[in-house]
């Protein structure tokens, strides 16, 4: 049971990740992308006198079915499946952290940082609502999310998803050593 409980190693998650793109291309011509199910699920709730939302959604339904499946597993993982180890960190991450105010590796998102009180303090706000819509502008701007690009786009050798890649690498870099850092010491 103990093995249940571990992360899967890269050597097996990566391999099925990669996979799915040529089994989606094989079996449906279909791709893998998780950003375009927000698009599905309102084209299927909103009126129809919305130039964006007027196509056939319902032949997407798979990818709605797929996430989910995300969202199901997560959830499976999340409360069924649960380490009681704490998160092992390697002590120069800790020490860092530590000068954020972070100290609990219960899980793997910090408790001190995302939970329903700090949501209404203004790193929380910064954090979360913020963040979540620069991700979401983000996604729609560039045609895709990381699984999009980074997965399908770059297996069929798409020149702008390579550039889409590059881009949300360096901005990663510099959220999480730049800008992630201030906002932490608000």
């Amino acid at each position: 049971m103990e093995n249940l409980i571990q992360p899967w190693p890269w050597y097996v998650a990566g391999p099925i990740i990669g996979l799915m793109v040529p089994a989606l291309l094989i079996l449906g011509n279909k791709s893998f992308g998780i950003s375009s199910s927000l698009r599905h699920i309102c084209a299927s709730c909103a009126p129809s006198n919305i130039p964006f939302f007027q196509y056939d959604w319902k032949k997407e339904i798979w990818n709605l079915l797929f996430v989910s499946g995300i969202f199901i597993g997560g959830f499976i993982a999340g409360h069924f499946l649960n380490d009681t180890e704490p998160i092992q960190i390697h002590e120069n991450l800790k020490s860092e952290l530590a000068s954020y105010g972070i100290t609990n590796y219960n899980s793997l998102i910090p408790k001190e940082l995302f939970n329903w009180g700090n949501l209404l303090s203004w790193k929380g706000l910064i954090l979360m609502v913020v963040g979540g819509f620069l991700v979401g502008f983000g996604t729609r701007y560039a045609g895709g999310c990381t699984s999009g690009h980074a997965i399908m786009g770059l297996s069929n050798l798409q020149w702008p998803s390579l550039v889409a890649t590059i881009s949300f690498m360096i901005g990663g870099f510099i959220m999480s050593n730049f800008i992630l850092p201030f906002i932490l010491q608000l």
